[in-house]
């Protein structure tokens, strides 16, 4: 989300980014816990006012020459109806809360003065807890929790493209797994840079993972809206 663009470096050659964002993710996808019935979830990004609990989401780097270190840090609690498959039952109330913090490493293979192309590696940590309560049915009453964490190796590209010094377009692709069968983030924004401390992004973000293990099931795609800040220093 950060432009790349030359800029002035620090003394010590390093440039550092933060750049908080918000979110309007709408979530669709299974998730189920052991002994019980998986639950298709469908909230579309317009009910974010309605289903976010809370939400926090930033980016930061370090970048030297061609070198970069980020990381990206999403947490969300979300809740919602859900429908169980294969039971006759009125309602299924889901709360979801989600961490996904991605640490990786970036090297430029590409850079003039419109364009910079980086391609990237790292890990990711998802931490999932949620919470399936039945209301009619023959499940009418039961609610359970239940919680996994696991670890996603990733690789994919980044990069930037200035329309004009203040304008620019950028982008980025992962996939991976580990932990996860597969595990996915595509992302694509229009920038405007104010000065070289201050840019504004608005774009589309795309998520994926489809983790199975021990009963416990967590197989969505989060999308929607982005809005963020980018602060250098």
């Amino acid at each position: 989300m950060a432009p790349a663009a030359p800029v002035e470096e620090t003394e010590s050659g390093w440039q550092f980014t933060f750049a908080p964002y918000f979110w309007m993710a709408g979530l669709s996808g299974d998730t189920a816990q052991f002994g019980l019935p998986a639950v298709h979830i469908d909230s579309s990004f317009s009910d974010i006012w309605s289903n976010l609990d809370f939400a926090a989401m930033a980016i930061v780097e370090a970048r030297k020459d061609r070198f970069s270190i980020f990381g990206d840090l999403i947490y969300t609690k979300l809740s919602g109806d859900g429908e169980a498959r294969g039971i006759l039952t009125d309602t299924v109330d889901v709360e979801s809360e989600t961490f996904a913090g991605l640490i990786g490493v970036g090297y430029t293979v590409f850079e003039d003065q419109q364009s910079h192309l980086d391609v990237v590696g790292g890990v990711k940590v998802w931490s999932v807890d949620t919470t399936i309560s039945f209301q009619g049915g023959p499940l009418d009453g039961v609610s359970h929790s239940d919680s996994k964490t696991w670890v996603d190796g990733m690789v994919g590209v980044r990069g930037n493209y200035f329309f004009t010094p203040e304008i620019y377009l950028t982008g980025w692709g992962m996939v991976g797994g580990g932990g996860a069968d597969i595990d996915w983030d595509v992302g694509l924004g229009l920038g405007y840079r104010f000065n070289d401390t201050i840019s504004a992004i608005a774009g589309y973000r795309a998520l994926g993972v489809d983790y199975d293990n021990d009963g416990f099931i967590f197989d969505v795609v989060q999308q929607g809206p982005i809005l963020g800040l980018s602060i250098r220093f």
